[in-house]
């Protein structure tokens, strides 16, 4: 089968609930997005709210609050919302790539696999059914022998050393504490938790659901997406093929990419699209190829998005592609359009502004410039 990449950004933007606009629930749209960035707590609000035609204030926090979706660092180490029957998959296949295992990270963290290993069964012990913020739960941790040395990695703000005990199902975000982050046992707080499942029966969760909103993919865009490219090519290839007829193989101009096979027949008969939307940073539809992908946001233009401390501008998408970035200031949403793009619609800017609007509580003024 033969599609164009204008078909496939038209169907992304369909997969991903931005054309149309939705009704559905902030899990159904986290479960959607097979995860959104959370690493800004408002960046992911905004990320959800521009896709909801009715947007609710606080809707992430009741969510997290009734525990349909669950707040943990997961791909490229980052901290993202998943809604729980996808959360122990993505998970099983972060743990499979061992990064904690590697020279380069023992020589930069200082945390031997062994403590690794000694310091996840500890956190578990130490969390049972309760949630501690990270000075209560250092305190604990460095009270057991054999640990006293760690406190300086327990209390990194980055969190590095705690991220393999997400991925290996030791513990997540919990309530929050008067500002502060508190960590909880998955087994005690996440619904339904069975557990961290063996990376090939995680693979025909996770690799759909990246392909449900992403697709067409290829393994290595996949493996991109979740490690940065840590799992290794054979692993990844063969979480792939042990997909067998879930997956199809489709042409797209030229080259080759997996799609889900009941997907198939919906992407060939989509049209390119002419919609505009104005996305919030670190969203999803940028993250999913990432910024390295040029049929998505342009060369030339990729430091405008991609900016430095790995924060993912705002963007204006034109025909499924990043035609500029935008920002918020006090009294205007200030466009910034990439002079060699298609020109963009004024009226649909107008549009989006609105939605803005509704999605912040606040109006502002629409500014427009050519960079």
């Amino acid at each position: 089968m033969k599609v164009t990449h204008d078909q496939v950004l038209a169907w992304r933007l369909r997969q991903q609930s931005l054309t149309p606009r939705t009704a559905s629930t902030v899990e159904q749209l986290v479960g959607r997005l097979a995860g959104v960035q959370a690493q800004v707590a408002s960046a992911a609000e905004l990320a959800l709210a521009t896709r909801r035609r009715k947007p609710g204030a606080g809707a992430v926090e009741k969510a997290l609050a009734a525990r349909t979706v669950v707040r943990t660092w997961a791909m490229r180490g980052t901290l993202h919302l998943l809604v729980p029957e996808q959360m122990a998959a993505f998970q099983s296949l972060l743990a499979a790539a061992r990064t904690w295992e590697k020279p380069a990270w023992q020589r930069a963290f200082g945390v031997t696999p062994r403590q690794m290993t000694a310091l996840g069964d500890a956190v578990e012990d130490i969390l049972g059914d309760r949630a501690l913020n990270r000075q209560e739960l250092t305190d604990a941790v460095i009270a057991r022998p054999g640990f006293g040395e760690l406190r300086q990695q327990l209390t990194s703000g980055w969190g590095t050393v705690l991220k393999p005990l997400a991925w290996t199902g030791r513990l997540c975000h919990g309530p929050g504490q008067g500002g502060r982050v508190t960590f909880v046992s998955p087994r005690s707080y996440v619904p339904g938790w069975r557990g961290i499942p063996g990376p090939e029966e995680a693979a025909r969760t996770a690799i759909p659901a990246y392909l449900r909103a992403h697709g067409p993919a290829t393994a290595e865009t996949f493996d991109a997406w979740l490690t940065r490219g840590l799992s290794g090519k054979a692993a990844v290839r063969a979480f792939f093929a042990s997909l067998g007829d879930l997956v199809t193989s489709v042409d797209v101009d030229g080259r080759p990419a997996w799609v889900l096979t009941e997907n198939a027949g919906a992407l060939a008969r989509t049209k390119p699209s002419e919609e505009v939307r104005l996305l919030s940073g670190f969203d999803q539809y940028v993250l999913g190829p990432g910024t390295g992908d040029t049929r998505v946001v342009p060369a030339d233009r990729r430091k405008a998005v991609s900016r430095t401390a790995g924060w993912i501008s705002p963007v204006v998408v034109h025909r499924g592609r990043v035609a500029g970035v935008w920002e918020f200031t006090d009294d205007t949403v200030d466009v910034q359009l990439f002079a060699e793009s298609d020109p963009v619609p004024t009226t649909a800017l107008e549009a989006e502004t609105a939605h803005l609007a509704l999605c912040t509580g606040r109006s502002r003024t629409l500014s427009v410039r050519i960079i």
